[in-house]
């Protein structure tokens, strides 16, 4: 698909509340809250993105949005991410400037192939939706993914925003590792997958070390493999392909683990670890030979993080650029896994993706640049909620597949209902396997094994404060609810439900330890949790005016490759009984947000 050139188809300043927060000291908020939410909103800028005077600062989408693959569709932009066992899977967002990204939903509503992904297993951690690619072809959409447990699988829908189907077996895990992209050749009438089958076909005769990525040819309609496939590379840690066609050339995209700062060859080692852009290059065939060249590897503009892994676009005045991850090699990298936006220029029929620092002929990333197409508003993913639709907004996502009866927006219009479920017995069934999943031996924990945890990305490394509104008045004996912030570890601020009908606040660490509060005698409560960099602390309040700090200041993490979360759980130790009511959540970061995305209300009270 991707052919290009001549383009046929794509793939064709802290504030005065939160140093409170962090010294631990009481807050009155009143004119804070309830004044700015009175106030005419406007779109804002931030540490990253679009800065509202035609140029962005790199990572444009400063969050939790790995893996990406981009097509083009007349004048929009669309981007899938992966999201591991998280549901729905697959993000999708949308964007006609390349900088500014929304929301479109997801390409599975749940992960419906297999029962560890179900909320009575939630055996999945760490795999689930890996990197995929998604394609546009005789106006039918198609994402593709592996799941390294199950196999290459397609999904497909006549419209972008779904209806999508269930997803179609294409190869069996036996087979392939990770990561597949596809292409049409209008010109042949033939469609390929390549795909990253790691060792799995490798034999003692190809003595290159490192990952076979093969090519295999597909039925027109995208949904069968025809053959056995052909190898067309190794390389250590080769993977993340993509296919182009442009100007007479095959391209091939790899992102390659090398090893050293100062290689530029491919698969060369060295004491650190790097990952790298590189490009093979064919005039023959789509099966080579190839000409390999390095044309992305990190610079100066972000440190120890390599930069790889992404797609081309191209902007109507025929300008040439690259999105892709920063991959966490640095010291505070929670976010997870961001995406970059560099231009491309073409030398020689070769492409430099950014800026060549060093002039050794290898692109860098850079940190800002002028956008790529102007005239369009600010704007990002959606965050703020206030519950009154009838289904969840696409920034919201499962810890595994939800218990449906155990949560609605229907039974209370204008609020979000957490029924606890009774929390899931520990073993080899249920939950990660002891650092499978978290960032210590925290993985027994009960929070892994609880349905219904719902949550989505933190924006930013910088500052950000979210705040929640609960009901706790449907709270029952034996049951813990409230707010989450959770990677490869959690922090948990709720309440928990005596025996003699009294709620109790109480702070939970990643490895279960339990800080017990005081009474709470309100049926309401306020969450608000801040971070300055990875430092974070929570508290709480009865009237949303006045805020206690309460818990430790505790360090948000990255781990197992995902970032920090923001969000709300329920669960019950003893049985399926008790709720929590959540009417409104609010997060403020540094970074760009669109009017479209706050809630504008008289108060947040």
């Amino acid at each position: 698909m991707k052919n290009l050139g001549s383009v046929t188809n794509k793939k064709v300043g802290l504030s005065a509340v939160l140093l409170a927060v962090l010294t631990g000291c009481q807050v009155d908020v009143a004119s804070h809250s309830s004044a700015e939410s009175r106030m005419p909103q406007q779109a804002k800028t931030g540490s990253f993105g679009d800065q509202g005077d035609g140029t962005y600062i790199n990572p444009i989408l400063n969050a939790d949005y790995p893996d990406s693959d981009i097509e083009q569709v007349g004048d929009t932009y669309y981007m899938i991410t992966s999201k591991q066992h998280m549901s729905p899977g697959m993000p999708i967002l949308k964007s006609k400037d390349m900088v500014n990204w929304e929301n479109v939903g997801h390409a599975f509503s749940s992960l419906s192939w297999a029962p560890e992904y179900n909320w009575d297993r939630m055996n999945g951690y760490s795999f689930g939706v890996w990197a995929g690619d998604i394609a546009y072809h005789e106006g039918k959409w198609y994402v593709y993914q592996i799941d390294y447990q199950h196999g290459l699988m397609v999904t497909t829908a006549d419209n972008i925003e779904g209806p999508w189907s269930e997803p179609i077996m294409m190869l069996p895990k036996t087979d392939v590792l990770d990561d597949p992209a596809v292409f049409w050749d209008e010109d042949t009438k033939e469609a390929y997958v390549i795909v990253n089958t790691g060792k799995k076909q490798k034999g003692p005769e190809n003595t290159i070390e490192g990952n076979e990525n093969r090519i295999y040819r597909m039925s027109w309609d995208g949904t069968k493999i025809l053959d056995d496939g052909k190898l067309v590379y190794t390389g250590m840690g080769a993977e993340a392909a993509k296919i182009y066609k442009k100007d007479g050339y095959w391209y091939i995209f790899l992102a390659q683990w090398t090893m050293g700062d100062p290689s530029t060859k491919p698969g060369v080692k060295n004491p650190k670890n790097d990952r790298k852009q590189i490009v093979l290059r064919s005039k023959e065939s789509i099966y080579g030979p190839y000409e390999v060249r390095t044309v992305l590897e990190k610079g100066s503009a972000f440190g120890n993080r390599s930069a790889s892994q992404g797609g081309l676009m191209q902007a109507p005045d025929g300008s040439w650029w690259y999105m892709h991850q920063l991959i966490q090699n640095d010291d505070i990298p929670f976010q997870g896994r961001p995406q970059c936006l560099e231009p491309v220029t073409w030398v020689d029929g070769w492409p430099i993706i950014g800026i060549d620092e060093d002039n050794d002929g290898i692109g860098e990333p850079v940190k800002r640049f002028e956008k790529p197409i102007k005239g369009y508003p600010i704007n990002a993913p959606k965050s703020d909620d206030d519950f009154s639709g009838t289904v969840l907004g696409p920034q919201w996502e499962w810890n595994h597949n939800p218990r449906d009866s155990h949560w609605s927006l229907t039974e209370r219009p204008g609020w979000l209902r957490l029924k606890a479920s009774k929390v899931l017995p520990q073993g080899e069934q249920y939950g990660p396997k002891i650092n499978e999943w978290t960032n210590n031996d925290g993985s027994d924990g009960d929070f892994w094994r609880a349905s219904n945890t719902l949550s989505q990305r933190i924006m930013g490394i910088t500052t950000g404060t979210a705040i929640a509104k609960f009901d706790l008045s449907g709270m029952a004996p034996s049951q813990l609810a409230g707010f989450v912030r959770y990677g490869g570890t959690f922090n948990l601020l709720g309440v928990e439900g005596l025996e003699n009908g009294d709620t109790r606040l109480f702070y939970m660490d990643g490895m279960s330890n339990k800080t017990e509060g005081p009474i709470i005698t309100s049926d309401t409560l306020f969450v608000r949790t801040s971070n300055v960099r990875n430092n974070a602390t929570y508290e709480y309040s009865t009237d949303g005016i006045t805020y206690t700090a309460f818990g430790p200041t505790f360090t948000i993490s990255f781990g197992k490759w995902t970032g920090d979360r923001l969000g709300f759980f329920s669960w019950n130790e003893r049985e399926d009984r008790g709720y929590i009511d959540v009417d409104w959540f609010k997060y403020d970061y540094d970074g760009p947000k669109g009017i479209n995305q706050m809630i504008l209300t008289p108060d947040m009270q």
